[in-house]
């Protein structure tokens, strides 16, 4: 048959679907599924009297709009979006079409997930569960229970990565006391400040370990210490802490996690009006962007500004809105 008779879509997906077979060893399963994909964007282009030889990027990227619209998922969307690009490239390849309509049509974007975090008597109650524990400990346990509150005061006054916490080096404690340096991902350098309770916690283990050293500082250079091959405490066994601590706290231990401490420092200095700027340089991000996962804690805080101080809100905005125009209209401004 020649290229003109091969034209309709359900020939040239016959086609694909063979050279898929034949070429690729595609699975029965696979195939069928790149059958449905182009069937339903084949009965796109003909509500839009367009023929496939023919069809654009305005066509693939109006066709995702409405699958978008119907409301299937990223995941869908991206698979059916990946089947139409693979079906023109052959037709490229095969030189049945001379350009590549989907090659600059962008894929759906994922939505990046909101981070796990704790609200701020959450933290209050592990606080209070991790002080409670430090002092009914006695012997050798306190000094374990009395550097597991120490990490989590520091990781909350902080919100250092895990890695940075574990690794800090008691030099670090030699300078400002209201501060400590850090050196991040990619080397970078930060100085992190230390609240007061963050503070007597460190000089309460730090006294309580030479109290069992006979009064000898500890010979290591690492702030937390521990017998396994990298010399100080690991993240493992941090994170191991923190879920037995959710359990005593009452909380579910999924919920907890260093790096959850982190996102809880970085969502409630937001929350009581710090900047993004600001949080960024705190946490060490390199880009603002990777910051911007927090935007959701300033938007409703926004929100809350607005219901809480606009002259209308014990009235209702939207109410009011509505009342005064019924009918929806307005200047547009």
């Amino acid at each position: 048959m020649t290229v003109t008779e091969q034209t309709s879509m359900a020939a040239l997906t016959t086609r694909f679907l063979e050279m898929l077979s034949a070429e690729r060893g595609a699975s029965p399963h696979t195939l069928s599924a790149y059958q449905r994909d182009l069937d339903a964007f084949g009965e796109f282009l003909v509500q839009r009297k367009t023929r496939p030889m023919a069809a654009t990027a305005d066509d693939i990227s109006a066709h995702l709009h409405a699958l978008s619209a119907s409301g299937l998922a990223v995941s869908s969307r991206s698979r059916k979006l990946s089947a139409i690009r693979q079906f023109f490239r052959f037709l490229v390849a095969e030189e049945i079409i001379a350009e590549d309509p989907a090659r600059h049509v962008d894929g759906p974007r994922r939505e990046r997930p909101l981070p796990k975090t704790l609200t701020v008597e959450e933290v209050d109650r592990l606080l209070a569960t991790a002080r409670r524990q430090m002092e009914r400990a006695t012997g050798a346990q306190r000094l374990q229970y009395i550097r597991l509150y120490c990490l989590l005061e520091v990781l909350y006054a902080t919100g250092l990565r895990v890695s940075e916490l574990v690794s800090l080096q008691r030099i670090a404690l030699t300078g400002d006391d209201f501060t400590i340096p850090i050196k991040g991902k990619g080397g970078r350098e930060r100085l992190v400040p230390l609240h007061k309770p963050a503070r007597e916690a460190i000089a309460l283990y730090l006294k309580t370990e030479r109290e069992q050293n006979d009064g000898e500082k500890a010979d290591t250079p690492w702030l937390f210490p521990s017998r396994g091959q990298l010399g100080h405490l690991t993240r493992q066994r941090l994170a191991q802490e923190l879920k037995e601590l959710a359990l005593s706290a009452g909380l579910a231990p999924e919920k907890l996690s260093p790096h959850v401490l982190r996102h809880a420092f970085a969502s409630h200095l937001l929350d009581r009006g710090a900047d993004l700027r600001s949080v960024q340089q705190l946490l060490g991000h390199a880009d603002i962007s990777t910051t911007q996962i927090y935007t959701h804690v300033l938007e409703e805080r926004l929100k809350a500004i607005v219901y809480e101080n606009h002259p209308l809100a014990k009235q209702g905005i939207r109410k009011t809105v509505r009342e005064e125009d019924p009918e929806g209209g307005g200047s547009g401004a």
